[in-house]
C-alpha cells in the first residue's frame, strides 16, 4: 500500500493500444496532474484492429503503428510508463488463434500482471469493465481482478473503468442509423448499470486534452466518431468507476479514488 513519502501509484491494465485513451484516458491525465506515478500495460499490440479506409501505415505494419500510437498518447497524458506484453490480438469473433490473449489460460495472464504488481507496486488498479462485448476486455479483466485479489494484501484498490449502461444505449442508437452492419450491434445489451457505480470523477477541465489523445490513434475508428457532441461529452467529462477491491459497502458514492489512505467521499 502507499506510503507517506511516496506519491499513489496507478496501473492500467488494457488490452489493445487505444484502450488506455478511450477508455481511461481523462482519469489518467487526472492521475497525473493529482502528483500521483502512472503506467499503462497493454496486453496486445492491437494487430487485428481495422484502420479506416484510405488510411497509410507508411509501410510498416498495423501492430508497429498502433505501439507508436499508443506511447505518443501516453506521453500527453502524462502517463510515466509504458509496457506492452507479448499476446496476439484476438479479435472479436472465432477461435482465438495460438498466441493470442483469448487463447492464453486465465491463469497465464494472471500470472503475467501479477509480475507487474511485483513490479511496479501500485496501490490502485484500474481495468476496462469489459461490457462493450470484447473478449480480449474481459479476459484481462478477469485476469487483473484475480492478480489484485491474490495480493489484496499490498494493493489498496482494484476498479473498473465502466461505460454506463443509459449512454450505451444511446450510442447503439446512434451506432445503428449510422452504421448498421457494425458488429457491435449483435452484442446484446451494453455498459455497466447505473447502481453498480461506486465512483463518480469529474474531468471536464481535461476534455481537450482527452480529445487530443484520442485524435492520436488515427489508425482506428473511435467509438465517439458516431456520436453527437453532447453524448460525446457525456462520455468523455465525467469518469465512472466500480470498485470491486475492497468490496464496495455501499454509502455515498465516492469523488475520488480511494488508495486505502482517505479519499474524499461526498
Amino acid at each position: 500500500m502507499a506510503s507517506p513519502d511516496r506519491p499513489t501509484r496507478m496501473l492500467v491494465v488494457v488490452a489493445h493500444p487505444d484502450d488506455e485513451t478511450f477508455g481511461c484516458g481523462s482519469l489518467l491525465a487526472h492521475a497525473t496532474r493529482t502528483g500521483m506515478t502512472t503506467m499503462v500495460a497493454c496486453a496486445t499490440r492491437g494487430e487485428a484492429g481495422t484502420p479506416p479506409e484510405g488510411f497509410d501505415l507508411s509501410g510498416r505494419s498495423l501492430a508497429e503503428v498502433r505501439v507508436d500510437e499508443l506511447h505518443t498518447a501516453a506521453d500527453l497524458l502524462g502517463v510515466d510508463q509504458v509496457q506492452v506484453l507479448d499476446w496476439g490480438d484476438s479479435g472479436m469473433d472465432g477461435e482465438p488463434k495460438p498466441g493470442t490473449l483469448c487463447a492464453a489460460p486465465l491463469g497465464d495472464v494472471t500470472t503475467a500482471i501479477a509480475a507487474l504488481l511485483d513490479e511496479f507496486e501500485p496501490d490502485l488498479v484500474i481495468t476496462l469493465d469489459a461490457s462493450d462485448g470484447h473478449r480480449d476486455h474481459a479476459h484481462i479483466r478477469d485476469a487483473t481482478i484475480a492478480a489484485c485479489a491474490a495480493a489484496s494484501w499490498r494493493v489498496g484498490a482494484c476498479y473498473l473503468h465502466c461505460l454506463p449502461r443509459v449512454l450505451m444505449a444511446k450510442w447503439v442508437a446512434e451506432l445503428a442509423r449510422r452504421m448498421p452492419d457494425s458488429d457491435h450491434l449483435a452484442l446484446g445489451e451494453l455498459g455497466t448499470p447505473e447502481e453498480e457505480i461506486t465512483t463518480r470523477i469529474d474531468t471536464s477541465e481535461l476534455l481537450e486534452l482527452r480529445e487530443q489523445a484520442i485524435a492520436v490513434h488515427a489508425s482506428q475508428t473511435s467509438p465517439y466518431e458516431v456520436m453527437p457532441a453532447d453524448l460525446r461529452a457525456e462520455f468523455l467529462t465525467t469518469e465512472r468507476l466500480k470498485r470491486v477491491l475492497p468490496k464496495w459497502a455501499g454509502g455515498a458514492v465516492e469523488r475520488a479514488l480511494d488508495d486505502s489512505r482517505g479519499a474524499a467521499r461526498q
